[in-house]
């Protein structure tokens, strides 16, 4: 990516970024790669490593394991494998081991399940291989950092006789001592090592008691360090010894690593592997530590952000706990160029920050604090103009130098820069730098650049509102508390505040209203108009989040009344279903008596011998089985009767319709006689007793 100014990185702060990450990497080539952060400008490489960090902090985030636990800087090791006749020591083998088990552990946590749950993470190892060979070749030599005795025959020989030696040493040396400290001869401390030698402490006075080789004295020269004469050969034997061990050790690193040579290449490529994993986990926790989140990509000029914040004022407000304000900017091919207004330290150059450093960050791989549905785009050029450009080297003014970069933007511009323009047109004259402000960005808009331009000139607010593919954007003001609120609102200019800002410092009045009127009316009018917009909307945005939280709070009553309803039904369910159990527990009831009763007949029959006996059993059984099926018949009438038919009572008249209360049949009344009824059932009269009759009425059906 392209650049300009050279200091257009710092100016949108994304230094500051880069030492943030620098601080989450624990490896050198992690910290190196923070450092040198590479900003990229094809599609495949962007997404690879927003999804890399995206996979890792998903894994931070769920608390999972990942194995890339050791922090190995081993550049320097790894060179000496390459250098003929060079040797590793046992703790620089025992690095190389941690690098070969950290491979291991890795190539053993993608298994085919996480290789699904994380394609990204698992192509840092797609392009190498584990070798088990290489932990297999250091086990066999070394055992925590130590060559082992059976690392060859002749190293097992002289450790055994070392081993002989130093043991028939020490029971020498023990009677030494035993008898000059008898005598008296030794010194507080028996025995010492000087020059690799056993040597017994002896009271300087006397040292010429003592028969051997003097090694030297304390400071005080109140002990003398001798070699007694009985111990020199054997001394010297086990001095012999322990040099030609150590020769032997040389021999036996200086072979194993010419062994690991031929894996140099392989073990490079795996502390590249481990450096780019703490490289993805910084980019992690820097996305946890501002709460980055992985936006959609195209490849094409488009800004989209969606609730975005600026990096770093987010984290700074974190550790203040005060509320950051996000931003929404959509810049495309329909709206390519953003002019906002609005009073000073109200934030356009902050939301011009934001949008700058955001697409740096996504370019660098890195997650951004906006909402995922935010839509970036891809630039190959980035031009900033920010803050006081005057050169003193090159003798230049502010608006000299504003106009160079102006200059270069023009020249250089293209489809696929993204620029910043903070305050264009200042500087000079205002109306001879808004003339130049207009024709630069109509320049601009005419290269197909996008970009972001802020400016207090009333003609460039003008201009945005009527010029095809610029617009204007503002941002709020609160009159009434005379406070910026950080928030912009696109589609409409906004107003400088500038008499408003002044009350608030507590400028005298009567100079704010000599100034008023040397303005141009028709500048404060729309000045003024625009102010009053602003308010309004700011009372319509309010309006609208009030009744939003109307809707909210009836949407709950709504839910709850439909809750209480599904209760209610199920509640009813409940009980239909308690009282179809009764009645099925009834039934349940009426056939266990049956069934008790049927079998008492059975036994009274079996011990029955007369045979009137047995018919008077045949006859309950016989009441017992049809009686009670009758019952049940009489029941269903008498129910489909009610069902049809209301009880009206009262005396029997002729022409009333009347139920029979034995029989449950309806007629009607024909002629009475005395206590006598004649009933018409059908085609057929019967005379039955009128108490035995009840005066009924058809109910009324529904339509």
């Amino acid at each position: 990516m392209k650049f300009f100014p050279e200091t257009a990185l710092s100016q949108l702060e994304f230094d500051k970024v880069k030492a943030l990450l620098v601080e989450h990497s624990k490896t050198e080539y992690a910290k190196s790669k923070s450092q040198d952060l590479r900003i990229h400008t094809r599609k495949e490489f962007i997404e690879l490593e927003l999804q890399q960090s995206h996979e890792y902090k998903l894994l931070i985030e769920h608390s999972m394991y990942f194995p890339n636990d050791y922090v190995l800087n081993l550049a320097k090791e790894l060179r000496l494998l390459g250098i003929s006749g060079a040797m590793l020591t046992g703790e620089q083998f025992m690095q190389i081991r941690k690098l070969a088990e950290s491979i291991s552990n890795i190539f053993r946590w993608f298994d085919a399940d996480r290789k699904l749950a994380y394609p990204a993470l698992v192509k840092v190892i797609g392009d190498t291989y584990y070798e088990k060979v290489i932990m297999e070749l250091i086990d066999d030599v070394l055992e925590n950092g130590e060559v082992k005795d059976n690392a060859s025959e002749d190293l097992a020989r002289i450790r055994s006789s070392l081993y002989r030696r130093r043991t028939e040493l020490r029971r020498l040396f023990d009677k030494i001592v035993q008898k000059l400290s008898k005598a008296g001869y030794t010194a507080d401390i028996d025995e010492a090592f000087l020059n690799g030698r056993r040597v017994v402490a002896i009271v300087a006075e006397q040292k010429r008691q003592v028969k051997g080789i003097l090694h030297g004295e304390s400071d005080t020269r109140r002990t003398s360090y001798i070699e007694p004469e009985e111990t020199i050969e054997l001394n010297n034997e086990i001095f012999g010894l322990e040099n030609e061990e150590r020769r032997e050790v040389h021999r036996i690193l200086q072979q194993l690593t010419a062994r690991l040579a031929m894996y140099a290449p392989l073990l490079k490529t795996w502390h590249q592997v481990l450096g780019e994993y703490d490289f993805i986990n910084a980019k992690a926790k820097l996305a946890l530590d501002m709460n980055g989140n992985f936006p959609m990509l195209q490849d094409k000029a488009h800004v989209q952000l969606i609730q975005a914040y600026h990096p770093l004022l987010y984290l700074y407000h974190q550790k203040s706990k005060k509320p950051t304000i996000p931003v929404d900017v959509m810049l495309d091919e329909k709206r390519r160029i953003l002019v906002i207004s609005g009073p000073n330290a109200g934030g356009k150059t902050v939301t011009m920050k934001t949008v700058g450093l955001s697409q740096l960050m996504i370019q660098s791989g890195l997650l951004v604090p906006a909402h995922p549905n935010s839509v970036f785009g891809i630039f190959k050029q980035i031009m900033i103009h920010i803050g006081d450009t005057q050169s003193i080297e090159f003798e230049l003014s502010t608006y000299s130098s504003h106009l160079l970069h102006m200059k270069h933007f023009i020249e250089n511009a293209n489809g696929k820069t993204l620029f910043f323009i903070d305050e264009l047109g200042s500087g000079s004259d205002p109306n001879l730098g808004g003339a130049f402000a207009e024709v630069i960005m109509e320049e601009l808009g005419h290269k197909h650049a996008m970009g972001i331009v802020t400016t207090h000139y009333l003609n460039l607010k003008v201009m945005a509102n009527k010029t095809p593919g610029i617009i204007n954007g503002a941002m709020a003001f609160d009159e009434k508390t005379l406070m910026p609120l950080y928030k912009l609102t696109v589609g409409k200019p906004g107003s400088s505040y500038t008499f408003s800002i002044a009350e608030r410092i507590g400028l005298d009045k009567r100079l704010i209203e000599r100034a008023r009127n040397l303005v141009d009316e028709d500048h404060f009018r729309l000045d003024k108009l625009l102010n009053r917009a602003e308010q309004d909307q700011r009372e319509i945005e309010k309006k609208e989040k009030e009744l939003a939280k109307l809707i909210k709070e009836n949407e709950k009553l709504h839910k709850e009344m439909q809750q209480v309803i599904n209760k209610e039904r199920h509640d009813q369910q409940v009980e239909i279903l308690k009282h179809q159990n009764r009645i099925t527990e009834d039934r349940i009831a009426f056939l266990k008596d049956m069934e008790r009763k049927l079998k008492q007949l059975v036994f009274d029959w079996k011990k029955a011998e007369a045979q009137d006996d047995k018919k008077e059993l045949i006859k309950q059984m016989h009441a017992l089985l049809f009686k009670q099926h009758q019952k049940q018949v009489t029941e269903k009438v008498r129910k489909k009767l009610n069902s049809k038919y209301d009880e009206v009572g009262g005396e029997v008249q002729i022409g009333d319709k009347v139920l029979m209360k034995k029989n449950h049949q309806v007629g009607e009344v024909k002629e009475l006689r005395g206590k006598k009824a004649v009933v018409q059932l059908g085609l057929m009269p019967i005379t039955v007793s009128v108490d035995d009759l009840v005066v009924v009425t058809e109910k009324e059906t529904e339509e």
